[in-house]
């Protein structure tokens, strides 16, 4: 069996996945596991829809809808990431791009190949399955992490049964026309989208592996 270790280590983000179906038994198994997440005061700030089929398809039809309507997207005024990000957090930004990009052999004068590849985002990669999280707008930051440690485990789960993901911010993009899609209550709102199936090993771009800064870069350690 897997231990978390290696889960940690083996997880990674896929951008080419295979169309093998995964069955709902499967994907209700992964969230089954990953409820017992962490939640502070046990309130479960999240929500998932899961779609797939035809349920997947419609919903990527609407993202490309509205992102040709309007390219810069509508992120509902909670933004992806921070205006002028700051070192080390842009350098490290910038390079796993560069690096992704070299593996696509597509150079930084191609913009035209550089969206459609980011485009790709709006098809899950080709996976089979998209799972997209709610989180009520009244919740406050606490709640937010507390959602990100559910769509860990989520991953985690996920890869123990030889499932792969990829976390997608790139969703925010869409918001509103989510919330629509979805029907979403007033106050709730699509935070992002996980795309699961099966890697495609053969694929270039799978052979990322975003680098991490060293313990003493990031840690600090009193009273050892």
């Amino acid at each position: 069996m897997m231990t978390v270790t290696e889960a940690l280590k083996q997880r990674t983000s896929i951008r080419a996945f295979k169309r093998d179906p995964v069955p709902e038994t499967l994907v209700r198994d992964i969230l089954d596991v990953a409820r017992w997440a962490p939640s502070g005061g046990n309130v479960q700030p999240w929500k998932v829809i899961a779609v797939a089929g035809a349920a997947r398809d419609a919903v990527c039809a609407v993202a490309k809808t509205a992102l040709a309507a309007n390219p810069a997207g509508d992120d509902a005024g909670r933004p992806i990431y921070p205006d002028n990000l700051w070192e080390p957090h842009r350098s490290w930004r910038y390079k796993v791009g560069e690096d992704m990009y070299a593996l696509l052999g597509i150079g930084r004068e191609n913009k035209a190949a550089r969206f459609a590849h980011l485009a790709r985002n709006f098809d899950f990669f080709d996976a089979p399955v998209g799972l997209f999280f709610v989180i009520d707008e009244r919740m406050g930051h606490g709640q937010w992490a507390h959602l990100g440690m559910f769509m860990q485990s989520i991953a985690l789960a996920a890869i123990e049964r030889g499932v792969s993901s990829c976390m997608q911010e790139a969703w925010a993009r869409a918001r509103p026309a989510l919330k629509a899609h979805f029907a979403l209550a007033e106050t709730e709102l699509v935070y992002c989208a996980m795309a699961l199936g099966y890697a495609d090993e053969a694929a270039p771009v799978n052979k990322l592996r975003s680098e991490r800064a060293a313990v003493d870069e990031f840690a600090r350690f009193d009273g050892f």
